[in-house]
């Protein structure tokens, strides 16, 4: 299936059902009084996680969603029945948006898993509701109201622990294609990734993490040029980049792909630059060991780079193993730091409650 990773549709909400007049009439009852019902709530319109989807491709070909309406209330103060909701699958990652005002309605995550999009419309009241003391034959009701509708633009962020920047061939989907069961295209030319792609390295039995490759950046990408800044969304949601670093250029210039990636980077985000990044020289394979090792710890001593770093050779496997535990005990360390930092938040706020007058 393609790769879609933005998509516009519509969704529309059901309207209430109109409220019921009418009036109790049986033989040897007089006076019966009214008795219209109230009218059915229309139906609201929902976006769900689905697990086992991984792109925006069905919005295609389905653009507009419609709940039903509420039914019209009935008499001998029947109820009209309720407008069904609806949901609408989504893969986990997507980031919903008003397409004409830009507001963020959410983001579809295994913490937020359902979404309202459009709400039913209120239901209208039967006569019956307004018979009192001194209106007991009441002629009014009310009309049901219209529920919301929207246009709404999707955007696809993958989900992932780890992601992949660097220069077009710098051996990101041969690194992905090495560490986990993801196949991605490999070729010695340009932009063999055309769309993102993740894959889950395991580093043990129990212990895993997702890791993301994206398109290659290139200079200027901001402006438009190669893939662009299209995917970088994908690499928001990452907790920790992998820039990978070619070991042997064709122009020579292995600070230059750093520094190029970090002007890209700041250029579409500041808070996406400021990511804890790692450097992974890669293709390792084409010098001996001594001379590559000797190479980029020459690299990393003129860009002043105090954070961790690392040689492989993917095609050689060499390097990954160290690069994979290392990846994981960073991304629980992380997790464990939260979990802390949580449980002193939540309790701090019971204290405060307790305390509170």
């Amino acid at each position: 299936m393609k790769f879609v990773d933005e998509a516009t549709i519509r969704v529309e909400a059901g309207h209430g059902g109109p409220g019921h007049v009418s009036f109790r009439r049986e033989k040897f009852i007089p006076f019966g009084g009214p008795d219209g019902g109230d009218g059915g709530h229309g139906g609201s319109v929902y976006a769900i996680a689905d697990s086992g989807l991984n792109t925006l491709a069905d919005f295609r070909f389905n653009r507009r969603y419609r709940a039903p309406d509420g039914e019209n209330g009935k008499k001998a103060n029947g109820s009209g029945a309720g407008g069904e909701d609806i949901e609408i699958p989504m893969p986990l990652g997507t980031i919903i948006r008003d397409a004409d005002t830009d507001e963020l309605l959410g983001e579809i995550t295994p913490a937020t898993p359902r979404l309202m999009l459009a709400k039913g419309g209120a239901r209208g009241l039967g006569n019956a509701r307004f018979k009192s003391s001194v209106n007991r034959a009441p002629r009014q009701s009310t009309p049901g109201y219209d529920g919301e509708a929207r246009q709404l633009r999707l955007e696809l962020a993958v989900m992932a622990d780890v992601g992949l920047a660097g220069l077009p061939n710098a051996g990101k989907s041969t690194l992905l294609s090495a560490m986990s069961a993801a196949r991605p295209k490999v070729a010695d030319y340009p932009f063999t990734t055309l769309h993102p792609q993740p894959g889950v390295v395991a580093v043990d039995r129990l212990r895993n993490f997702v890791m993301v490759d994206i398109p290659g950046l290139i200079e200027g990408a901001a402006d438009g040029s190669g893939l662009g800044h299209r995917f970088l969304k994908h690499l928001t949601r990452t907790r920790l980049l992998l820039h990978l670093v070619d070991l042997a250029p064709v122009d020579g210039d292995i600070e230059g792909q750093v520094h190029t990636i970090a002007r890209e980077l700041e250029r579409y985000s500041p808070e996406l630059a400021s990511r804890p990044r790692w450097l992974v020289f890669s293709k390792a394979d084409l010098m001996d060991a001594e001379s590559a090792h000797e190479l980029a710890a020459q690299t990393v001593d003129s860009l002043g780079w105090d954070r961790p770093w690392y040689v492989i050779s993917a095609v050689q496997r060499s390097g990954l193993e160290t690069l994979a535990f290392d990846v994981m005990q960073w991304l629980e360390d992380r997790q464990a730091e939260e979990t802390a930092a949580q449980a002193v938040s939540t309790a701090a706020d019971a204290r405060d409650a307790e305390e509170a007058p």
